[in-house]
């Protein structure tokens, strides 16, 4: 009795010592995307993304083993909080990655200055000032952001289509407008025009726009729309219904697979339409076939070409597992050498190399896009142009870019 007593006690003993050391064998890491709401079928690409990356890595990095942890929002800013806090707290996930929308990003950027020791990498957030304004320290994006998406598009819009009066249709929050600001910046330089009265913002999950299609201008050459997922769709199907003729110029989610691939909208419509973002479905480069190839066999049920939110959150996740590799999983110190190594990571992508800069925002190639029809019949997004090493900035000193001010409503006035 005695023995079996003894052995019982020693065999706790060595369970109590041991279970520390196995836990550090395991890292946590966590990936939060928009699983509700408009944005949802945006959020399943991007989780595609995140397990590409694992998968590639056989879930394992710097010899640790690598436990997904997930969380969902509804693209809200209090929802992604929320979902981080669960994650962070009461999941203990040492790395996450995430959000996916662009007020999602600022609120969970704000959130992790809070939690200094937990490192935090960006999914497909794209709003500026996620990190070109008070960054935090402990936020990576190695995804580019929303105006460094339109590198291109307002100099081929006004050169190669000859419009210089445009209208706009936006979701009303942050990432739309770092979309618009990048987008108009360069076409209003050059001499172009989008009154304020002609830009049309309207709230996440919006579904009748027919007011909207009411109010459109006659007096423009095109519009530009920014919106996504759903919000995409029900425009893009009410504005076919209502006769409308306008040419469209699209923002980055606007032809994303996402939309491209949604079902029961008149597929004629969009062809034709320009637009620019980090991805291009037709590019000619065995680094994006292979990337492509092995999205479909491992999701057959996905699109028929990744989106930009699975090539982000891949990205991001792959960023993050190749940084514990650097330093042999060892986030012993609260993570300060893991995200040193992180700052100073550069690496080849699907869509070339990309590194950070030193507010830890990527720079990577954009790519200048049209809607066609493809071989198999679906929509892509055909490569008209790489504009190489697009810079948060635009290729302008860090002062002098802030001198455009915040994107927002109003920003470039362009009248």
């Amino acid at each position: 009795m005695f023995k079996i007593a003894r052995r019982t006690l020693l065999a706790a003993a060595v369970a109590a010592v041991a279970s520390p050391a196995m836990a550090q064998d395991t890292i946590k890491m966590g990936a939060l995307a928009t699983l509700e709401g408009a944005f949802t079928v945006l959020g399943e690409d991007g989780m595609r993304g995140v397990k590409m990356a694992l998968e590639e890595f056989g879930y394992t990095a710097g010899g640790k083993k690598i436990e997904l942890v997930t969380g969902s929002s509804d693209a809200s800013p209090d929802s992604a909080v929320r979902a981080t806090r669960k994650l962070v707290e009461q999941d203990g996930v040492q790395i996450l990655v995430g959000p996916l929308s662009g007020s999602e990003g600022l609120a969970v950027k704000d959130y992790a200055k809070t939690q200094p020791d937990v490192t935090f990498v960006n999914g497909s957030s794209a709003a500026q000032d996620t990190t070109l304004r008070n960054p935090a320290d402990n936020f990576f994006r190695f995804s580019t952001e929303g105006a460094q998406w339109m590198a291109g598009l307002g100099e081929y819009v006004y050169n190669e289509k000859g419009y210089r009066k445009v209208a706009v249709l936006a979701e009303d929050y942050s990432f739309p407008y770092t979309q618009v600001f990048g987008f108009l910046e360069p076409f209003c330089r050059l001499g172009g025009h989008a009154p304020v009265d002609a830009r049309f913002w309207v709230p996440i999950g919006n579904k009748d726009y027919s007011s909207v299609i009411a109010a459109l201008p006659d007096d423009v050459d095109a519009i530009y729309v920014a919106l996504g997922g759903a919000d995409a769709v029900n425009f893009l199907t009410q504005y076919e219904q209502a006769g409308g003729e306008l040419p469209l110029i699209g923002g980055s989610i606007t032809v994303d697979q996402t939309v491209l691939g949604s079902k029961g909208r008149t597929r004629d419509f969009i062809i034709g339409t320009p637009s620019a973002g980090p991805v291009s479905d037709t590019w000619d480069d065995p680094r994006w076939a292979a990337y492509v190839d092995a999205y479909k066999k491992q999701f057959p049920d996905g699109f028929p070409s990744p989106s930009l939110f699975a090539h982000a959150y891949y990205i991001n996740t792959k960023a993050a597992l190749l940084a514990l590799d650097e330093v042999g999983g060892d986030l012993s110190d609260g993570g300060a050498k893991y995200r040193a190594a992180l700052s100073k990571l550069n690496f080849d992508t699907p869509t070339g190399m990309v590194s950070l800069d030193e507010r830890r925002q990527a720079i990577a190639d954009i790519f200048l896009t049209e809607v066609v029809e493809g071989p198999d019949g679906n929509l892509v997004n055909k490569t008209i142009k790489v504009i190489p090493q697009v810079s948060q900035t635009l290729g302008l000193s860090y002062d002098d870019f802030l001198k455009y001010g915040q994107v927002g409503r109003e920003n470039p006035s362009c009248e």
